[in-house]
């Protein structure tokens, strides 16, 4: 019998990731080649052209060599924002996406989790709730009608709990103004800061002492799942 070594498997390399989320991108998206052609290009012709002028033979070479190292990173950058969005567009419509988006891509300050506070147990419309300096944010998943009920009770809920909290909503849904996953980020950002972080820490905490967790809605399992970083 074959003696297990005990030693666990060793992770992919950051050459071999890159190369598993070129191969994944690019069935996704079948123009991700020629974009990342035309981001390599453009620097290193531009380094080229700048080189014929420099009077030098060392300074040519090192115009050449910054200009192929500017176009590896452009295309580099190319595919990482083309692997986000077809990351988005795998999960756009799945129920559990916006958890699976907050648990992978929540920003510094942002307190958050991939359990939605609020399910419909029929529908499976969730709502989810981060905190940060703009204060409570409520972010509904599913159609606008759908989902009002439950904002509305989540809402009472954080009056009740932190009563001169701002509480801010947003939708990810198919109704007009409603946000796509990857403007989740985006969004928060834009919300203007009016707690300090101490504040931000102690409104959490209370909001994470009502009733414990809801079950993750069926369709994204949020582990598994996670959104190419930028």
């Amino acid at each position: 019998m074959a003696r297990s070594t005990g030693r666990p498997a060793k992770e992919p390399g950051r050459v071999k990731q890159l190369i598993d989320v070129f191969h994944m991108t690019r069935k996704a998206d079948a123009t991700l080649v020629w974009w990342m052609l035309l981001a390599f290009l453009v620097p290193l012709l531009i380094g080229i052209v700048v080189s014929v002028f420099a009077g030098s033979i060392l300074g040519t070479i090192l115009w050449v060599v910054l200009g192929v190292f500017a176009g590896a990173l452009a295309a580099l950058i190319v595919m990482n924002r083309r692997a986000e969005r077809a990351a988005y567009a795998r999960m756009e419509g799945q129920q559990g996406a916006v958890g699976a988006v907050l648990r992978a891509t929540l920003r510094r300050g942002w307190r958050g989790s991939e359990i939605p506070v609020a399910v419909n147990p029929r529908t499976r419309d969730a709502v989810y709730r981060a905190v940060g300096r703009p204060g409570v944010v409520l972010i509904a998943e599913g159609p606008k009608g759908r989902t009002q009920r439950l904002l509305d009770e989540e809402r009472r809920k954080v009056v009740r709990v932190a009563p001169n909290t701002p509480v801010s909503v947003l939708r990810v849904g198919p109704d007009e103004g409603s946000i796509r996953l990857g403007q989740i980020n985006r969004s928060l950002t834009r919300l203007k800061g009016k707690l300090t972080r101490a504040e931000v820490l102690a409104v959490s905490n209370r909001l994470e002492s009502l009733a414990g967790g809801v079950p993750v809605p069926k369709g994204i399992d949020p582990t598994k799942t996670r959104p190419v970083r930028r």
